[in-house]
């Protein structure tokens, strides 16, 4: 993989700086665009979740116990 993202680095530094901007402006819109799908799969999750939670399915169990668990393993 190193040796793919040298390549392509080296052929995007070629180019000139307009074509450069152009590049990162693209590549930048790519990863806001998987932004959008991870905030949606996000939203669809946290739905699911309180809907769960409203219809009794999962005991909730507070944080604080949650937090003492954590720490006692943490020790072991």
């Amino acid at each position: 993989m190193a040796d793919g993202y040298e390549e392509v680095a080296s052929a995007a530094l070629a180019l000139p700086p307009e074509a450069r901007a152009m590049l990162a402006e693209d590549l930048v819109a790519s990863l806001e665009a998987s932004q959008e799908e991870i905030d949606e799969a996000w939203l669809v999750e946290i739905e699911r979740r309180v809907k769960d939670i409203k219809e009794g399915k999962v005991q909730l169990i507070p944080g604080e116990q949650v937090m003492s668990e954590l720490h006692a393993q943490l020790k072991r």
